[in-house]
């Protein structure tokens, strides 16, 4: 409220002041360009665009100055006579890098320093797409785990940990909509079709009080809009897929429709190189389907609708018997948001947004059939609202809704005429919070963003709990009705962050943030596979508490051309969930899959180094993390303190791109990182006849260490005014290193003719693997 009269009084009774605010959009297709820059260089002030490309700026009236630039783009510059609230929409034209014209878009550009963001990392897709990647396929997934503070679950997965967090604790969005499970190909590739994307941002250490509902990480996905002004079509042959996009004006200038579509063709690959062998029987396929459709019904209101589907299918018939299995999944969801500009100075963002992510197995052998079923599904609403009330200070706040409903582990099973269906589980939950940050400036050197979140959660009924006695058997059932509450939770979440600019190319970055997380993910394994359960929190489950504080030191060189930082970090977690010692998925039928975790607490804390480098003929980054990530639990690992299998202490990543000339462009990357925590036995003895496995302490064998390289070159072929294409030339694991995907051990003999011995061997997932792609775009 403050904040909202200061902004009154200064407008209103003063009257100094006029706001100019518009878009910042490509002038080839009329797309929006998130994160350009709107500088009135005499006065020292400016506005970046926001995820919209919308910006605004409060400006004395009088005559001036003012430039827009963005990184790629040919900087702009006009002269304005302010006397009233104004619009001004710029459309800057693409610059080709291989001219001079390179010194021009490589205008001042420090957000990374004076920012007040700390752990922040934004990613285009022209500098994704450069990266050489797995089987050919643009992956923004791949792209981030070569991030300081982001590594992945195991070899060729695109599931990730941020700053020694589980899988479970990063919110991953897509166009704002919630999305569980990013993964294809059993987590190889990623849903993300890079030619339908526009840019992404992870968000690492302070996250705005706007995101909740994760304690680790936002990962902000966004679309491309589409062409305004012409139709293109544009895709991709590669080893594993293809992929098609269709994009153009509905109403030129007003509106447009962007469709993307991918499919993999292993499934018609491998069949006959399988036949006659021991797979003969395997057979998978995924595709995806991407929509956006935009609508600008004015200067001050525009419409969204973004969609996404994607199917994966597994599918197995033994060769030999009548065993068969079919595992199919996916991702839905689906998003409407209407933005409305009161003012220059005033918009808000409306969005309601549907989530349905489902897994299924089924088996058949013998006559027997049995199937498995989990999932989840969200209705979501939000409003976001942003007010700008003076160059030095900027006011959001907001509210947000979702009703979760959760399928953890349905089961069912038939044998001739019997049929055994395990009592069927929808699991209901209400998710609310409320929000208000601001972000201003306190003299000339320091900026500083606080934020306060309020979040509650609401477990309901129909619900059915089963409850034990000190055996471990069901003895009593609790049975509650529709909508009926079981357990509530909610607290306050507190984020504040503050820069002290050093220099004009310097700045100190701190940060402390509490999140709240009502949801988890239970699984196995280590790896993200799509048998893991989502489950909310119950009587029996608490939320997860997170703690982080973040520190960083923040240097530019060379006019912004080298942007360098060193991050420091320790996060505290409570309530983490495991499931207890000897359980595996067959103990949640006929169960709660929450009677069998055990809660227990978790910290982790390193250190990250970042140098980039963005602009120019030659790009690229290197990125070292030194971490350690532990956990705590009553009930495994006797007790004592163990680290996490993604405990990983160091973690390096080189990535390099040059342009050679206006056709051909080459990339490299190297990764090393240290080996993966497995729990190993430590020995083994005979007793009345059968052997027993005495296992060591959890997760204290390292694997040998992970590194490998992959280049690529990229080249363009001629243009013309209706047609161009490139060839994408890859190889993945350059020098051939035999990884660990995972260790087995091999018995030979037996214990009482004193030959039996135990063989620990590597399982490797990817030798060295060429691929080419065939990109095309019709003009």
């Amino acid at each position: 409220m403050a904040s909202l009269a200061f902004f009154l009084l200064h407008t209103g009774l003063f009257g100094q002041n006029f706001s100019l605010s518009g878009r910042v959009t490509d002038a080839a297709t009329g797309e929006i360009l998130p994160g350009a820059n709107v500088v009135v260089s005499a006065l020292k002030i400016g506005a970046t665009t926001n995820a919209y490309g919308h910006y605004s700026l409060s400006i004395p009236k009088g005559t001036h100055e003012i430039s827009c630039s963005f990184v790629g783009y040919t900087t702009q510059t006009i002269t304005i006579d302010l006397s009233q609230n104004s619009t001004q929409n710029w459309s800057l034209p693409y610059a080709n890098f291989m001219t001079n014209e390179v010194i021009v878009v490589a205008e001042k550009d420090d957000q990374n320093v004076t920012g007040v963001e700390i752990g922040t990392v934004e990613l285009r897709m022209e500098e994704v797409k450069q990266i050489p990647v797995l089987m050919g396929e643009v992956d923004i997934m791949k792209t981030i785990q070569l991030l300081p503070g982001v590594s992945s679950s195991s070899e060729g997965n695109s599931g990730f940990h941020v700053r020694g967090g589980s899988q479970d604790q990063n919110l991953i969005l897509l166009d704002d909509a919630v999305i569980y499970n990013p993964s294809h190909l059993l987590g190889f590739v990623s849903i993300f079709n890079g030619d339908a994307l526009r840019n992404a941002e992870i968000i690492k250490g302070g996250i705005p009080a706007r995101y909740g509902g994760r304690i680790s990480s936002v990962l902000d996905v966004r679309m491309r809009d589409g062409n305004y002004r012409d139709w293109q079509v544009q895709g991709g042959i590669g080893l594993i897929s293809s992929r098609l996009l269709v994009e153009g004006p509905m109403v030129p200038e007003k509106s447009s429709l962007l469709f993307s579509a991918r499919r993999t063709y292993i499934d018609i690959f491998l069949k006959p190189i399988l036949e006659g062998t021991e797979n003969e029987g395997n057979n998978y396929f995924f595709y995806d389907l991407n929509l956006k459709l935009n609508y600008r019904l004015s200067d001050k209101d525009q419409i969204f609708i973004s969609g996404y589907y994607g199917y994966d299918k597994f599918d197995y018939r033994s060769p030999d018997s009548d065993f068969r299995s079919e595992i199919p999944w996916g991702n839905g969801m689906i998003n409407m948001r209407w933005m409305h500009l009161f003012t220059g100075k005033f918009y808000i963002n409306t969005s309601v947004s549907y989530t349905d992510y489902q897994f299924n197995f089924e088996s058949s052998q013998g006559g027997f059939f049995s199937s498995l079923f989990s999932g989840i599904k969200d209705w979501n609403a939000k409003l976001d609202a942003n007010l700008l009330v003076s160059n030095r200070q900027n006011l959001r706040f907001g509210a947000q809704y979702t009703n979760h409903r959760f399928s953890p582990s349905n089961a069912y099973g038939r044998s001739g005429d019997t049929e055994f269906v395990s009592p069927e589980q929808v699991q209901v939950a209400h998710e609310a919070a409320v929000y208000v940050e601001e972000e201003w400036k306190i003299g000339s050197r320091i900026t500083a963003i606080a934020g306060l979140r309020y979040s509650a959660f609401q477990f309901v009924g129909p619900f059915e709990r089963f409850v034990k006695n000190e055996l471990g058997v069901i003895s009593d059932t609790i049975s509650y009705s529709k909508g009926e509450s079981i357990k509530t939770y909610g607290g306050l979440e507190p984020r504040v962050g503050v820069n002290v600019l050093l220099t004009e190319e310097s700045s100190l970055k701190a940060g402390v943030t509490r999140n709240m997380q009502y949801i988890h993910l239970v699984n196995i394994s280590n790896t993200a596979m799509p048998t893991d359960l989502w489950l909310p929190s119950s009587e029996i489950i608490a939320p997860q508490i997170g703690w982080q504080y973040s520190a960083g030191y923040f240097r530019n060189f060379q006019n912004n051309l080298f942007e360098t930082s060193v991050e420091l970090f320790y996060k505290q977690m409570d309530n983490q969930i495991e499931y207890r010692e000897g359980t595996d998925i067959s103990s949640n039928i006929r169960d709660n899959p929450d009677n069998n975790m055990t809660t227990g607490s978790g910290q982790s804390y390193g250190f990250e180094l970042l140098i980039r480098k963005s602009k120019g003929k030659t790009t690229g980054w290197i990125a070292y993390t030194w971490s350690v990530s532990e956990r705590f639990f009553d009930e495994i690992n006797k007790g004592k303190s163990y680290y996490a299998p993604f405990d990983k202490r160091h973690d390096l990543a080189l990535t390099g791109t040059r342009k050679l000339n206006e056709r051909w462009t080459v990339a490299a990357v190297w990764v090393f990182t240290s080996g993966q925590r497995i729990t190993a036995p430590k020995s083994r003895y005979l007793m009345n006849e059968n052997i027993y496995i005495e296992w060591g302490d959890r997760n204290a064998t390292k694997l040998p260490a992970y590194h490998r390289m992959d280049v690529s070159a990229t080249w363009q072929q001629r243009k013309t005014s209706k047609f161009e294409s490139s060839f994408t030339f890859a190889i993945y694991n350059v020098y051939n290193r035999l990884n660990p995907y995972f260790v087995y051990y091999d018995e030979e003999g037996a214990l009482e003719l004193g030959n039996y011995k135990v063989t620990a061997k590597q399982v490797t997932l990817f030798p060295i693997l060429p691929s080419i792609t065939w990109n095309f775009k019709f003009l």
